[in-house]
Formats: structure tokens, sequence, C-alpha cells
């Protein structure tokens, strides 16, 4: 009898005759195959491809730029205090959503978080998918909804504090069960590391307030002032404030990594977009849902968004590769688009597995010196899980009491 563990399994075999090839250029390619095989003419297949690649590109790039900015202005500042431990778990939603980026979130926390790392990293994860301008503003300006009338930017803010804290309490909750008490070494405590770690986070109050300023006095008819009321001159001029707050011989460097990290997701946006253009042209989606099943559209959205989080792994390429296949779906349908928004959004936390860069970041911690995956998975995969069910839960709550 032959071994089983020595046959190779199908996906191996599969994977050794496929190239390994970037996910980008998998998705050009495949946009392409795809046109040619519904018959487009070839000017015509380009015309698609280039209208669907620079779908909301330069709105994306006004969001994401200056977000990571923030990020690695973040990243060089030094905080490693056991007292911040409880500011740090506190704070991390909010970090999540200003940095675009639950990993560099909980990359620049962990040091200070301590024992509350787990609290720290749910947080992250669930303030970089549900907290206003994150999650709910990739995937708004996505579907083609950004700043309209419908979706009013502190709706958006207000409905993801509310979703953020049951789902972010899940997290917390099911780890704790996970893990039990089960704690890194305390550090010694030094008066001055919360105060360090609130003047760190002032560019994430700073983006708060002006939001909030925006939504209370509405335009002023002064085009500076009403930009930087908005979220994009919001960002910029946090990501201006993180950048004062950064040494000078570092700004540069911070710069060139934001550079960086928004041009290799522009392209990835641009790609998916361009694959999302081309299949609707090709298949309508508009008759997928009946008009009036707000919430089977709902569940609908939930579905299709943890499908591709689970192919994708990253949550970022799966929020650029869903929204164009979505919007045919919410527009054609009677459901309200900060509902849809926020489906879309918790579904894309089914789950954190190994082909998510978040999973191995917090594996790290959990299991330091532990060669074995399960804890890991439990904790990290379960964990989101649940996140997602009870995010969803609570949206579909709000959606029959008729709050959105």
């Amino acid at each position: 009898m032959s071994d089983a563990s020595q046959s190779p399994s199908t996906i191996s075999i599969v994977k050794s005759y496929l190239p390994e090839l970037p996910l980008v250029v998998w998705m050009v390619l495949f946009t392409l195959v795809l046109g040619v095989a519904g018959g487009l003419e070839a000017v015509e297949l380009a015309h698609e491809y280039n209208a669907g690649f620079g779908r909301a590109l330069g709105e994306f790039a006004l969001i994401l730029l200056p977000s990571f900015t923030i990020a690695a202005a973040l990243s060089v500042r030094n905080i490693s205090s056991e007292t911040a431990g409880r500011t740090a778990a506190l704070t991390s939603p909010v970090a999540g959503a200003a940095m675009i980026c639950p990993d560099t979130a909980y990359a620049a926390l962990s040091p200070a978080a301590g024992r509350y790392r787990l609290a720290t990293a749910f947080g992250a994860y669930a303030g970089f998918k549900l907290l206003y301008p994150a999650g709910p503003l990739i995937v708004a300006t996505g579907l083609g909804l950004g700043g309209t009338a419908s979706v009013e930017p502190v709706a958006l803010l207000l409905c993801g504090v509310f979703l953020t804290l049951p789902t972010w309490a899940a997290g917390v909750l099911w780890g704790r069960m996970v893990f039990g008490k089960q704690a890194h070494p305390s550090e010694p405590e030094t008066e001055s590391a919360g105060g360090r770690l609130m003047l760190t986070f002032a560019p994430f109050f700073v983006i708060a307030g002006l939001l909030l300023l925006g939504a209370g006095i509405g335009g002023t008819g002064h085009g500076a002032i009403d930009f930087f009321l908005t979220p994009k001159g919001a960002l910029i001029l946090a990501a201006t404030l993180a950048l004062m707050q950064t040494p000078g011989d570092q700004r540069r460097a911070c710069l060139e990594s934001a550079v960086n990290r928004t041009g290799s997701l522009l392209l990835v946006i641009g790609a998916a977009s361009a694959f999302g253009s081309v299949l609707t042209g090709l298949f309508p989606l508009e008759g997928i849902m009946p008009r009036g099943t707000a919430n089977l559209t709902l569940l609908a959205l939930f579905l299709l968004s943890a499908a591709f989080k689970v192919i994708q792994g990253s949550s970022m390429a799966t929020f650029a590769a869903l929204a164009p296949v979505a919007t045919p779906i919410v527009l054609a349908s009677d459901v309200s688009e900060i509902a849809a928004v926020f489906a879309i959004c918790l579904g894309s936390f089914v789950t954190i597995l190994p082909n998510d860069s978040y999973y191995w970041l917090v594996r790290r911690d959990l299991l330091q010196g532990d060669a074995s995956e399960g804890p890991a998975l439990l904790a990290l995969s379960c964990g989101a899980l649940l996140q997602a069910l009870v995010g969803l839960a609570a949206l579909l709550t709000i959606v029959a009491l008729g709050v959105i």
C-alpha cells in the first residue's frame, strides 16, 4: 500500500504546470481571455479595458497616498511601554481605519499592547473593515457611491462605529475563550507612555474632527476650506501633521514608502476594475436579485464578499476586485446603499487564513516558539468568522428597525 502522504495532491499537480505569476498579471490575462471568449472585437475590448481600468482610480489615489503616509510616519515612532497597553487596545480600531491597513496598525501598536495584543489585533481588523475612512469609504468609492446624497460620510462614520463595537467585542471574547488568560509578561511602566501614544494618534483625531465639523457646518462657499472638510482633504491634513511629527531625516523615506504602496495597489485596483467592467458588460448582473428583497441582497453581498476574501486573502484586494462586480447588484436592488456597503465590509471579515499576511503577523505574537498552526488558526479564523456573523446580525437588525 502506498503512503498517501507521498502522493501529490491535485492542487500541487495543477500548480506544477501553471506559472507563478503575480495576482495582477493573472487578472489582466483572465480579463483579456474573457473578452475574447465573449466575442468582443479588439477595439471594443481595448475600450472596455481602458474605461474599467481608470474607473475611480484618481479618487483611490487621493485616499490611499495620504493614508499610507500616516501609516509610514507612525511606524517609525517607538512606543513600547506596558503602561500604554490598554490605550493601544482601545485605539486599535481607529488606527486600523486611519492607516487603511490592519497589518501596519497592529505592527505599530503591538509593542505597546503587551498582554492586550489579541484585543489589539481584533480591534485593528474591525476598525479597518468598518470605520470611516477605511473599508466603508473604499467600498463606497468602488461602488460609485462616494459623495452621493444617499451615502453621507457622517452616516458611514456613525454606522461603522455602531457595528465596530459588537464585532470587536466578539473577537476579543473569542480570543479569551481560546487562550484563557495567557499573556505576555508585563513591561516596565512609564508615566509618559499613554501621553506619547495619544500624541502619536493626533492625526486620527484630526480626521474625525474635520469630518464632524464638515457635517455640522456644511459648505462654507470657500473651495479650500470645504475641501479640507471632506475625507480626502482631512486625510491630506492628517498626513501633513504625521510628517511634521516625524524626524526630518525620515520624512522622505515615509513618502517613498507611501508612494510605493499606493502605486502597486492602484495597479491591482485598476486591473480588478477592468475585469469587473468586461465581466459585467458580457454578463449583465442586474437581474440577479429581484427588487424588494433587501435582506436577500445584503446576504448575497455578504457571501460574495466572503468568497472573494477566502480566495484573495488580502482584504484590500477583495475590496478592489469585488466592487465592480457588486455595483450592478446594488444599483438594481432596493436595498439601502449604506447597508450594502457594510454588507460587503462585513463579508470581508471571513476569514483570517494563512493566505492573508495579517495571519502571519499576528500568529508570530500569539504563538512565539510554537510550530503548530492549530491554535492560531482556531483563534484568528474562527474569531474573524464570529466577528462577521455578529456584525451581520447587527446590520440586519438596524435595517429591520429602519435606521438605515
